[in-house]
């Protein structure tokens, strides 16, 4: 099986980019977007169901704002919408799809990079977050985390982890809860395949970033550990351009 995870910034806008030509290229069985910006009404949905695609859509309240989605080939047992909680449903920032005993969990985390009512509601989330995750785990055992989580890890994660490290996106506290999140019985998918540095998944699209490789890695494929001997492979797609995000996929084999 193979899932993609790809913020897109904006689906309309992606699929004026050829959005859809690619995943008919790269033809992955689940493909997560966050940030479509789009209620499903917006768009012309026959366009995936073509592709074979299931759509499982949560956007935010606000149009043109946040959501995220889920399109998949394999038809899911459960669908849950948000985290009960409103002030982070209405904002569209997480999808639940359950295959069987795997659950697959599609995330929009908060930015800070806003200002300091942001930056605190991003760490309301983090705390928030944390503990859906800890009581999920309970009945759910094997997780499957994927989303743009708006946070480098590690100094190796970002061009230059030193004029950044007061930046949002990279402060200590928001880097701590990666380590803690990780730590509480996770493994980040992509490190478990590649080491090396210089690998991102946003760039801003100021002062030709993209072309310079001036990035920050903050999407990832987070897997809980009953789920490590199954994986075959995770990529950074980053030559794939129709966001300032760019895809990542996971290969998993059940």
């Amino acid at each position: 099986m193979k899932i993609i995870s790809y913020n897109i910034n904006g689906i309309r806008a992606a699929l004026k980019k050829g959005l859809l030509e690619w995943m008919e290229e790269e033809a992955p069985d689940v493909i997560c977007f966050q940030e479509m910006k789009a209620h499903l009404d917006q768009i012309d949905k026959s366009i995936f169901e073509d592709l074979g695609y299931h759509i499982y859509w949560f956007p935010a309240e606000k149009k043109g704002y946040s959501g995220v989605a889920i399109l998949t080939k394999v038809e899911p047992t459960n669908v849950v919408y948000g985290m009960d909680m409103e002030k982070y449903d209405i904002e569209g920032r997480l999808l639940r799809l359950d295959f069987g005993d795997i659950t697959l969990i599609n995330t929009y985390m908060p930015s800070g990079t806003t200002g300091d009512v942001r930056q605190n509601f991003k760490y309301e989330w983090l705390d928030d977050f944390f503990s859906f995750i800890e009581n999920l785990k309970k009945e759910r055992h094997k997780l499957i985390i994927c989303g743009d989580f708006n946070i480098c890890h590690k100094e190796i994660d970002i061009h230059n982890p030193v004029s950044n490290k007061k930046s949002s996106g990279f402060l200590p506290e928001e880097r701590a809860w990666v380590s803690k999140f990780i730590n509480s019985g996770f493994v980040d998918a992509f490190r478990h395949f590649d080491e090396s540095p210089h690998n991102y998944t946003w760039w801003s699209y100021r002062a030709r970033a993209r072309k310079r490789n001036l990035g920050w890695r903050i999407d990832y494929f987070m897997v809980s550990e009953p789920v490590v001997t199954n994986l075959k492979d995770s990529k950074i797609l980053a030559e794939v351009i129709h966001s300032d995000h760019c895809p990542l996929s996971l290969e998993i084999e059940f």
